[in-house]
């Protein structure tokens, strides 16, 4: 369950060191030629014993990657496969990114700290290793808006800009240059799972298993589930929870990730790697936010069935080392689960209790129809109903009469103020002050608000893996 972050100690525990010679390859980072502090979250670097530092010390462990304290003494770009719109690519791995550090918070949860646009791998492929400053501040905001609206979200841990001129096909160029570093429960990916099967490495399949059971705790499979005390059968088990829930949380708060890949899906169930991401401005799941989407494989209705999907892929994988009934049993309770998350976390939104009953559904389909039939955005629409006006614990009563809707408009006297939103073209006049005049004012003011709306919000229902919470 998301909390608000607690001040602790820092605690190093770089475990993957055990799994290292296999799972990865050391790499040096790159040099850049100047280090510009622009954005430091300082709430989370505070629950994991890292907050404090000056500038200059920051900028030296988070841009020049000089090693943390009895942690990774050289950075691991993990290797992986994966299928990339659904064609399988072996050639994967991180390409722009690596492993810095891992460490424990104060409830003893083992973290990762992991970067991008921190230098080619020998995964880079033709690649320039190197990330845009508007796209590390296009995550600064992904993260923040999906950590408000409580998804389990990667979080942004620090962006400094590197004085480099770089040339993208898809924005004018040149353009800044930055390196960030995120804060999550792990890289290990339903890919990483993919490459040990591919080179039918089962003895390595069995460690990392093990290694996720432990450091990823999560619930345990039905009693009476096939194969329940099983590892490899656990494991699915917890990662089709945790994808589930997530591809729900995707759904209540109108979020369009864009390239669910499976080698970026994370066996920790953590949104993360933010490229061409939306929110949704109206409920159309055909709402595609990625331009080489072409056939829509990943649009915004078909986020459950892409991450079901991948979690046949684990299964598959998961192959090398169970049997394959156990694995198609764990792989059935995708759908209800996903369901009965959408019905937790829709109430929650709404700011309404969940009954946990068929009335859960039918609130959430009268909810749609409004939002189509007033072509209300998401955001606007959760706004409208709690926090835009004085909700009451009769909303559901409201808006099982879809007229309700109408008779109580954004015209109405009832409406007051402004939904909090992240449409692109909020991004975009984001980023103009930045390119144009280096004004990092608003993107501070709107990071204020979108906590502000999380504080609002407060923590979002348990789920049965709350306990692989950032």
């Amino acid at each position: 369950m998301r909390t608000e972050p607690q001040p602790a100690p820092y605690r190093p525990a770089p475990e993957i060191l055990a799994l290292a010679d296999w799972l990865g390859d050391a790499v040096e980072p790159a040099r850049f030629p100047k280090h510009v502090v622009r954005f430091r979250n300082e709430r989370w670097a505070d629950a994991v014993g890292l907050g404090g530092m000056d500038d200059a010390n920051w900028a030296s462990h988070f841009a020049g990657f000089e090693p943390l304290r009895d942690n990774l003494q050289t950075p691991l770009a993990l290797r992986y496969h994966g299928h990339q719109f659904r064609t399988y690519n072996p050639e994967l791995g991180d390409g722009r990114g690596f492993l810095f550090a891992q460490l424990r918070d104060g409830a003893g949860r083992l973290l990762d700290l992991g970067t991008k646009g921190s230098g080619r791998t020998p995964y880079s492929r033709t690649a320039d290793g190197r990330l845009t400053l508007k796209g590390a501040m296009r995550e600064i905001l992904a993260t923040e808006m999906l950590e408000a609206l409580g998804v389990d979200t990667s979080k942004t841990f620090s962006v400094i800009e590197t004085g480099e001129e770089l040339h993208r096909g898809d924005e004018p160029s040149p353009t800044r240059s930055a390196v960030m570093v995120r804060l999550s429960h792990g890289h290990i990916r339903i890919g990483t799972f993919q490459r040990l099967a591919a080179l039918d490495e089962a003895a390595h399949m069995q460690a990392l298993i093990a290694y996720c059971l432990q450091q990823f705790p999560g619930s345990l499979p039905p009693d009476d589930a096939p194969g329940c005390d099983e590892p490899a059968i656990i494991l699915l088990h917890q990662v089709v929870e945790r994808c589930a829930d997530l591809a729900a949380a995707w759904m209540v708060a109108g979020f369009v990730h864009g390239v669910l890949n499976t080698d970026n899906i994370n066996i920790s169930g953590e949104s993360f790697d933010y490229g061409p991401w939306r929110f949704a401005p109206r409920w159309d799941p055909g709402f595609t936010a990625a331009y080489f989407d072409h056939q829509s494989l990943y649009a915004f209705g078909r986020q459950p069935e892409a991450m079901h999907w991948n979690c046949g892929q684990l299964a598959i994988a998961l192959r090398l080392v169970a049997d394959a009934p156990p694995l198609i049993a764990a792989l059935d309770r995708f759908v209800p689960l996903f369901e009965t998350a959408m019905q937790r976390r829709w109430c929650w939104r709404l700011g309404v209790a969940s009954s946990g009953t068929e009335a859960d559904t039918h609130l959430i389909e009268q909810s749609v129809a409004a939002m189509r039939a007033e072509q209300m955005s998401p955001d606007r629409f959760f706004f409208y109903y709690r926090g835009g006006r004085n909700a009451t614990g009769d909303l559901a009563d409201a808006l099982a009469d879809r007229d309700a809707v109408a008779m109580h408009g954004p015209d109405s006297d009832l409406w007051s103020g402004e939904a909090p939103s992240l449409h692109i073209e909020e991004v975009e006049a984001l980023w103009a002050p930045i390119a144009e005049r280096d004004d990092w004012q608003p993107l501070y003011r709107k990071i204020e608000d979108i906590r502000a709306l999380g504080a609002a919000l407060g923590a979002p229902p348990a789920s049965a893996c709350s306990g692989a919470r950032v």
